[in-house]
């Protein structure tokens, strides 16, 4: 969209009245004015320009909308850099642009477009509008599009992608973001999120093409257009008979008398994690009633990311606590996550984190694939995967097993990538995770699957039930076994960026120039390796293995003592994350010993590196 909103004529006739005195600054205004046909988001800008404020005019129409993790994603309202009707069409029109160039047949095999249940009144933007708009761009140039006629899990637009043999999808949502915020995630032919080199190849058709064509706002096309599909039942139906491939305990789910309580934290869960139980032959989750159904303001949590622990579970633990449920499992908004607890003896609950989780994810499925695999199987032909910042639990399990463990970048959209390619060269991939309770539970969905994964820990703890065991008490066993992975993750609010980028170039120039820190505090720092600028102090050449990610900051210290931390931003929020794990072997076994060590060095990184109270960064709230 050029320095300033887009290139493109400028009417000479701007009101000098109205000028804000930086012509490239008007040329934005012009633009949006001209442009953009919602009342509520030209009426936010007119109403910037009339009070003379330029500095926030600028704020919203001299930058643009980049890919992070997840896509695009930010606040909902007026201007080039939020979400709103205008830059989703602006978006849609740049990967149109892009998948004409890549697809000679596009307009045979179609596009899939999805959506969440989030909106905002003020800007008039809803989650399902931008999806209507998103399909109106296309369906306009004759594209055929697979529009889900209602909400849908995030998951459900990957799987539709390759199910339909589509050229690629789209899913409107902003996941587990505050309220305010919507985004729009692309997924490529294979299912997975798009990786570089597509993300900056459709950034910049989209700059090629920011004014709206004709029929790009027409949002009634979806309704009209014989060139419209609805897969709904079809791509629910499959999903359902896909998931019963990872079912192995049918006749146990079917007499279990354990009870599960589950929320849909306001989003799009409730029916489809119904149905996936109903698939393993469960009774129905009991529903928290509060939060069953879709509520885009979410109005009973601070925030609707079930990561955030016990503070915004307490109406599913109240209620398991009187239904005399043992186990409650959470979904995110889009139904793309899950978080899990446990009642325990002493009537506490244990919060899994997303590390504990996938360490008895793993345990589960290598060890049901092993139960069932042919006899000539290969254990050598089988994977797992996961990012760079999350436990090396799975390592661990992989060593004493036999199979291959491999890490990838943040992100799901680089392990989908990775196990495409791995399916493709006849390997059999069980499971991925990343730490912040994103789990794939098999293949059918190349991403993250809250829906999936809420009905494999069921079964999980229901064969558990059955051996008198229970998740927490498999999971020290499983530590017991591999080693302890004891790990914590936290973050700071920062929404000054030269502040963050301050931060991450002093690690870079500690003591010296050009130099990494040696030390943090009285730990012993052996490697150093920076994803941002691609060197790795462990490897022979100093290059890291890992792609080089110049768009985001990542430095990770391996320490003497055995404990790996990373400091790195956030792809979709203002954050500085911090990832450390202290990672024992199996003969180490005093955790109270390893916790405080681990807490002692993060204070110690905190203090040395982060520097809190000297950068002005905010605290994460308990």
């Amino acid at each position: 969209m050029g320095e300033c909103g887009a290139p493109g004529d400028v009417n000479s006739n701007v009101l000098v009245a109205r000028s804000t005195g930086d012509a490239q600054l008007d040329k934005a205004v012009w633009q949006w004015l001209s442009w953009d046909k919602n009342q509520k988001t030209k009426e936010q800008i007119e109403s910037l320009l009339q009070n003379g404020k330029h500095k926030e005019l600028r704020d919203r129409l001299c930058c643009r909308l980049t890919f992070g993790t997840a896509g695009l994603r930010s606040a909902m309202g007026a201007g080039f850099c939020y979400i709103n009707d205008l830059t989703v069409i602006q978006s849609t029109q740049g990967i149109y642009k892009y998948l004409e160039r890549c697809f000679s047949d596009f307009k045979q095999r179609g596009f899939v477009v999805g959506y969440d249940t989030r909106g905002q009144v003020t800007s008039n933007c809803s989650s399902k509008k931008l999806a209507k708009l998103t399909a109106a761009v296309l369906l306009a140039k004759d594209v055929p599009v697979y529009f889900f006629s209602t909400y849908v899990p995030t998951p459900f637009v990957p799987y539709a992608v390759q199910q339909l043999k589509a050229v690629a999808g789209v899913m409107i949502t902003a996941s587990h973001n505050r309220k305010e915020d919507n985004g729009y995630k692309v997924y490529w032919e294979n299912g997975a999120q798009i990786t570089s080199p597509h993300d900056k190849e459709i950034i910049k058709c989209i700059e090629e093409c920011v004014e709206p064509w004709n029929g790009s706002w027409n949002e009634n096309l979806v309704d009209t257009s014989p060139l419209r599909q609805d897969p709904l039942k079809k791509i629910c139906d499959c999903y359902m008979e896909d998931l019963k491939k990872i079912c192995y305990h049918r006749e146990l789910n079917v007499q279990t008398n354990l009870k599960f309580v589950h929320t849909s934290f306001h989003g799009v869960g409730h029916d489809y994690v119904q149905l996936a139980f109903k698939a393993f032959g469960f009774q129905p989750p009991i529903p928290v009633p509060e939060q069953k159904d879709p509520d885009p303001d979410f109005s009973t949590v601070k925030c609707p990311n079930p990561e955030e622990g016990e503070s915004v579970l307490e109406l599913s633990l109240r209620l398991a606590e009187k239904e005399n449920a043992k186990v409650v499992v959470a979904t995110d908004p889009d139904a793309d996550r899950l978080a899990v607890a446990e009642q325990l003896e002493n009537g506490c609950w244990k919060v899994f984190s997303g590390n504990e989780l996938a360490a008895l994810f793993g345990w589960w499925m290598f060890s049901r694939w092993k139960e069932n695999c042919s006899e000539d199987a290969d254990v050598k032909n089988v994977y797992m995967l996961a990012t760079t910042v999350s436990s090396k639990i799975l390592r661990a399990i992989a060593l004493k097993e036999g199979f291959h463990f491999e890490e990838t970048l943040p992100g799901f959209k680089w392990i989908g990538s990775r196990v495409k390619d791995l399916l493709d060269n006849g390997k059999e991939v069980l499971f991925a995770f990343e730490e912040s309770i994103g789990f794939m539970c098999g293949t059918s969905v190349l991403d993250k699957d809250g829906v999936s994964a809420a009905v494999v820990v069921a079964e999980m703890a229901t064969y558990l039930e059955s051996k008198n065991l229970t998740l927490a008490q498999k999971l020290i066993e499983i530590y017991e076994t591999y080693g302890y992975h004891i790990s914590k993750t936290s973050y700071f609010l920062c929404y000054d960026p030269p502040t963050i980028k301050r931060i991450f170039e002093k690690l870079r120039n500690f003591d010296d120039p050009q130099s990494y820190p040696k030390f943090c505090g009285i730990y012993n720092i052996l490697h150093v390796r920076d994803i941002t600028t691609g060197y790795d102090s462990s490897q022979p050449n100093k290059k890291s293995v890992l792609p080089v990610s110049k768009s985001s900051q990542m430095i990770t210290f391996t320490f003497q003592n055995g404990c790996v931390a990373t400091l790195r931003t956030s792809g979709t929020e203002p954050k500085i994350k911090y990832y450390a794990e202290m990672c024992a072997l199996p003969e180490q076994s005093d955790r109270s010993v390893l916790e405080e060590e681990l807490q002692k060095l993060i204070e110690a990184l905190i203090e040395n590196f982060l520097e809190p109270d000297k950068n002005g960064l905010i605290w994460r709230s308990a």
